[in-house]
């Protein structure tokens, strides 16, 4: 009958909390570490790194056999090199931090060496402080509502393009203004806006393009805003009625003509 040895293994308890087992993985793991990217540069480079040499460079023209004297792999160099190829710039000596392939501990050693010669287009200084530039402030402008065009009215502070062709269209329904107080009227200038422009307008006497009242036909008076078209008819049918008009009062015979809308029609309509 065979006898089967007996193996007989000795080992130590390790407390889970033993400081010198901590201490011992720890340094496992920076050495771990170490070997891993010492590996990874050996793989990435095809030709040996080149002792270090220390110069004054500009990374923006600096060759792959530059950035290997100063302690790059071949495949680091290159890298740098294609971004400066493709357009990509250093603007400062911060800008290496950028560049994945420069460690920290090289950036430091670099960073009192580099030295860009010709500033990139777009900046002035390597501090990056840029010019103040002084805003001459306009000076308040007057614009004659009856006079201006399109490019003057826009000179009014708080009147842009969209506003300037809607007082242009407003005036030509009109037939120019006779108050300043009308350009209320005009689409989304409410007062609070007519407010702010006020003081920045002014309005010259101009001669008022009028209709004759005995005479005009629906397209003639459909352009006026004050008028709907149900008050043309009847101004229209009114007259045929009972012949014409001799002056604004004669209009109040019609029932649906107030004194509100023939004071606002009789400087644009004449007998």
């Amino acid at each position: 009958m065979k006898t089967i040895p007996i193996i007989y293994y000795s080992y130590q308890t390790i407390e889970k909390d033993d400081p010198n087992l901590l201490s011992q993985i720890k340094k496992i793991e920076v050495t771990d570490q170490e070997n891993f990217h010492k590996t990874r540069d050996r793989i990435e480079s095809s030709q040996p790194l080149k002792k270090a040499q220390l110069f004054n460079f500009d990374p923006n023209s600096l060759s792959i056999d530059g950035w290997q004297s100063l302690g790059l792999s071949f495949k680091q160099a290159q890298s740098i090199v294609n971004y400066t190829k493709k357009g990509g710039k250093f603007y400062k000596s911060e800008d290496l931090q950028k560049m994945y392939t420069i460690s920290p501990e090289m950036y430091q050693k670099l960073l009192p060496y580099v030295k860009i010669e010709n500033q990139p287009s777009g900046y002035t200084k390597k501090d990056f402080t840029f010019e103040k530039k002084e805003y001459v402030k306009k000076s308040p402008v007057i614009v004659d509502i009856n006079k201006a065009d399109s490019a003057q009215l826009e000179e009014i502070k708080g009147i842009g393009g969209a506003f300037a062709t809607r007082i242009l269209k407003y005036r030509e329904r009109l037939g120019g203004f006779y108050k300043k107080e009308q350009l209320m009227e005009v689409y989304g200038l409410d007062s609070i806006k007519y407010g702010e422009i006020k003081d920045q307008i002014s309005m010259s006497s101009i001669t008022l393009k009028t209709v004759n009242i005995n005479t005009a036909q629906f397209n003639d008076l459909k352009t006026n805003p004050y008028l709907s078209y149900k008050q043309i008819n009847a101004i229209i049918q009114y007259r045929k009625q009972h012949g014409n008009y001799t002056n604004p009062g004669d209009l109040k015979k019609i029932l649906i003509i107030n004194q509100q809308i023939i004071d606002k029609i009789t400087p644009y309509i004449s007998f």
